[in-house]
C-alpha cells in the first residue's frame, strides 16, 4: 500500500506536513517520520519531532549524523553566536540578500538524499520536506529551483525512477507564508504548542532570533494565538 516520509524537525512546518500527509494517507498505509541528528545547538527539537511522531502514529527514525562535517554554522558551532533577527534576513523574498550564519552547509541535500533513499528501501511512494521560499532566512536550500533539482536526483538516481515510478519529492510549504502556513495547520488541528522554532535552544525559545521571529509574525498575521505562548502564560504563578 503507498505510504510516505515526512522530515520531521519538530518545527511547525513539518509537523503541518506530517498532519497533512496523515489526514490523507489511508488509514493502513504507512506513515514514516524521519530526523536527524546533526549536532545541533537547538537539540530540543529532536524530543519535540519525536511527541509529534508519536501523536500522528507515524513510526520514527532519528539518524545521527557526524556533526563535524556541518562546521561553520552557527547552529552546530557553539562559539558562533545565532544572530538576532532583522528585518533583511526575515523579509517575505523570493531569494534572501543574504545568507546567515544559521545556515548549515548541504543540509537539506544530505536530507532529502538520505530521505529519498529510506523512501525507496520502504518502497514509500513519497517524501515531504517542509521548506519554504516565501517567509523564510534566505537558505538557498529552501528554493524552489533546489526541489526541482532533487526531484531530478529522485528521478535519474534510483531504480524506482529509471523503472518509471520514482520518489515524489513534496515540498507542499513552498510557496506560502508564514500565516498562511498556520492557518492550515489550524484547520488540520495541529498541535502547535507541541512544536519548537528557536534556533537557540535552551527551556523557553529565546524570541529574538529568525525562527522566533517568523513564527510571532506568522501567528499574528494569522490572527491567531500561539498555543506555545498561551501555555507558558497560564504555567506562570
Amino acid at each position: 500500500m503507498p505510504g510516505a516520509l515526512v522530515v520531521l524537525s519538530g518545527g511547525m512546518d513539518s509537523a503541518v506536513c506530517l498532519a497533512s500527509e496523515a489526514s490523507t494517507l489511508d488509514r493502513k498505509a504507512p506513515l514514516l517520520a524521519l530526523t536527524f541528528d546533526y549536532g545541533q545547538r537547538h537539540r530540543v527539537e529532536i524530543e519535540r519531532a519525536h511527541a509529534l511522531a508519536e501523536h500522528y502514529r507515524a513510526e520514527h527514525i532519528i539518524v545521527a549524523l557526524d556533526r563535524a562535517p556541518f562546521a561553520g554554522s552557527a547552529l552546530t558551532d557553539l562559539s558562533l553566536d545565532v544572530p538576532a533577527a532583522s528585518s533583511q534576513s526575515t523579509r517575505s523574498v523570493p531569494v534572501a540578500p543574504r545568507i546567515p550564519s544559521t545556515y548549515v552547509p548541504a543540509r537539506n541535500t544530505i536530507f532529502l538524499a538520505i530521505a529519498i533513499g529510506v523512501a525507496e528501501s520502504r518502497d514509500l511512494d513519497s517524501v515531504t520536506i517542509g521548506v519554504n521560499a516565501i517567509d523564510y532566512s534566505g537558505y538557498p536550500d529552501c528554493r524552489p529551483e533546489f526541489i526541482e533539482a532533487f526531484r531530478e536526483v529522485a528521478r535519474l538516481g534510483q531504480r524506482r525512477g529509471v523503472e518509471g515510478s520514482p520518489v515524489q519529492v513534496k515540498a507542499p510549504l513552498l510557496l506560502l507564508d508564514k500565516a498562511a502556513i498556520v492557518r492550515l495547520g489550524a484547520s488540520l488541528s495541529v498541535p502547535f504548542e507541541m512544536t519548537w522554532s528557536c534556533y537557540r535552544g535552551g527551556p523557553d525559545p529565546c524570541g529574538s532570533c529568525d525562527a522566533c521571529e517568523l513564527r510571532r509574525r506568522g501567528f499574528a498575521a494569522a490572527g491567531i494565538e500561539d498555543p506555545a505562548i498561551r501555555d507558558r502564560r497560564l504555567s506562570e504563578p
